[in-house]
């Protein structure tokens, strides 16, 4: 009998095509598979609070828009609550997912997410961090997703436990997004050089 640890953890490698195949077929244009991409909707008709429209781009270190990203939103709905087993502060709302994943448009490098605007929800410690979306993206390139958060130009993030952890308070502007109408904001991630966005080792 083989020993249970013979088979190894094999090397990290960067994304490729097949992560749109597998976690957006409907985007390649494999039908069938799913009625529709997982977390291509996010809300109904039913969905409680402010509902926003979130869009923007990636960027490399050249400034150039990556056309084969994919990006994944998580967030609470509008009473600061996660649609999740763990959460213990109340009933989210079921018509509200809390999650939205979107392949970059293939010509212009844009993802866009129909959501609402969250909550606030507590800090590990108790202390309640300002209204955020959590991102993360994977790109060919990219060995480990890459988390980072969207905070809103129109709320007050002054008390924010997470932002008051980065030390070069410059960089904070990275991490706030741009309202660009009534009910829409911009948010525009940039993996290197000149205002790169910060991320998070979580």
């Amino acid at each position: 009998m083989k020993p249970l640890d013979y088979l190894k953890e094999s090397p990290s490698q960067t994304a490729g095509p097949y992560v749109h195949i597998g976690c957006t077929p409907n985007f390649c244009g494999i039908e069938g598979v799913f009625a529709e991409d997982l977390g291509s909707t996010m809300l109904n008709g039913q969905t409680k609070g402010e509902r926003i429209t979130v869009r923007g781009r990636v960027f490399d270190g050249t400034g150039t828009a990556l056309k084969d990203a994919m990006v994944e939103i998580w967030q609470a709905d509008a009473e600061g609550l996660y649609p999740s087993p763990q959460e213990k502060r109340g009933q989210a709302d079921e018509n509200f997912t809390g999650f939205g994943r979107c392949p970059v448009e293939q010509e212009t490098g844009e993802f866009v997410f129909e959501t609402i605007k969250p909550g606030t929800v507590p800090f590990n410690d108790g202390r309640p961090q300002a209204s955020h979306i959590t991102f993360w993206i994977v790109a060919r390139g990219i060995n480990i997703g890459l988390h980072t958060r969207l905070y809103f130009p129109d709320e007050d993030n002054s008390a924010d436990p997470v932002l008051g952890r980065i030390e070069l308070k410059k960089r904070v502007e990275t991490l706030i997004a741009e309202k660009t109408g009534d009910a829409e904001y911009t948010f525009n991630v940039r993996l290197q050089g000149h205002n790169e966005t910060v991320f998070f080792d979580i």
